[in-house]
Parts: structure tokens; sequence; C-alpha cells
């Protein structure tokens, strides 16, 4: 994984961070992330699954005030934070805010669309001024 690269809209990237009324992470939809098992144990693959509703959508998303009900005691693979993508992704410091950037981009751009609010809102908080 040394020479990772990641596809990224922009170069001059900022730091990553969530944008508020997105929740395009809480569209878990296992069939659009077929390498579940590879990132998480066993008992977190059990929550994952336990947490995606009929829609795809996480049971734990509001989608009417578009939050997170269970925001404080979400579970670690919903925490965007080095520690976590260094033990699922073997991603290194170096690589977090790029990575993680690359990963919030792809979600929004699937779940929205390239050319949606949710993206253009998004893509102007990382862009570095």
């Amino acid at each position: 994984m040394k020479d990772r690269k990641f596809k990224n809209q922009h170069s001059q990237l900022g730091k990553w961070q969530c944008v508020s009324n997105c929740g395009a992470c809480c569209n878990l939809t296992p069939e659009d992330r077929p390498d579940l098992a590879k990132y998480l144990s066993t008992e977190e693959l059990n929550i994952y699954m336990s947490m995606v509703g009929e829609d795809g959508w996480c049971i734990n998303y509001d989608r009417d005030s578009r939050k997170c009900q269970i925001y404080d005691r979400r579970p670690r693979f919903c925490r965007v934070e080095l520690d976590n993508f260094a033990d699922m992704y073997e991603i290194q410091e170096s690589e977090f805010n790029e990575f993680a950037i690359a990963c919030c981009q792809q979600q929004i751009a699937g779940v929205y669309g390239e050319d949606s609010e949710e993206s253009a809102r998004y893509n102007s908080l990382v862009i570095e001024s």
C-alpha cells in the first residue's frame, strides 16, 4: 500500500472535515461495499449489517433532520479518525487527510451525484483557499 494514489478532484486540498446536513456516509448499502469483511471484524460486520435498513440507509439516520441519532455512540467504523483508518485501511498519518477526503467525495458523488449541492458544498469546504 506504499504507492497508493487517491483520486481527488482538487489539487489544493485543505483539511478533511465532515459537512453538516449531508449523511452520504449513512447510506450503508452493502452491495456498494463488497470489501466490508476486509476491514471490519466479524463483530463489526454484524453490527454494520444490523444497522442497514430496507432502503440501504442506516436505521439510526434521521432523514428529515439529516443527522445521526446515535452520533455520540456510533460505532468505530462510522468515525473518520486516523487510528480507525490506520487499522481498517492501513492508512499512514501522511495519507489520512487525502484518503479521507477522497472517501467522502466518492461516497457523496455515489449517493447524491457529482453535480449535487452536497458535492459542491463538500468540495468547497476541503479546498484550500
